[in-house]
């Protein structure tokens, strides 16, 4: 068994309270949970209204195949999203 995570940062400067910093986070979550068989939850900065930490996780059989798909699910919130990543740590188990 292999465990792909991901922890990434995002920044939403336009967003100027909590609750435009949830509709950010519930967008994105919502699309990656509807496109891939992944899980995905904010996991810091939860009290901060421009800071956007996202925490991904895959399970898999090979470590080619939990790669892959981290890197699609990042490569969608990137292109996706209109915050921008400052930061993207990846881990294989």
């Amino acid at each position: 068994m292999v465990i792909a995570t991901a922890k990434i940062n995002l920044k939403a400067d336009w967003c100027h309270s909590l609750k435009e910093k949830r509709m950010v986070v519930n967008k994105i979550i919502d699309k990656v949970t509807n496109k891939f068989n992944v899980s995905i939850s904010e996991v810091e900065d939860m009290d901060l209204h421009n800071s956007i930490v996202l925490g991904i996780a895959s399970v898999s059989n090979s470590t080619a195949h939990g790669d892959s798909v981290i890197q699609k699910v990042l490569n969608y919130i990137e292109n996706t999203t209109e915050a921008y990543i400052t930061n993207i740590e990846t881990e294989i188990l």
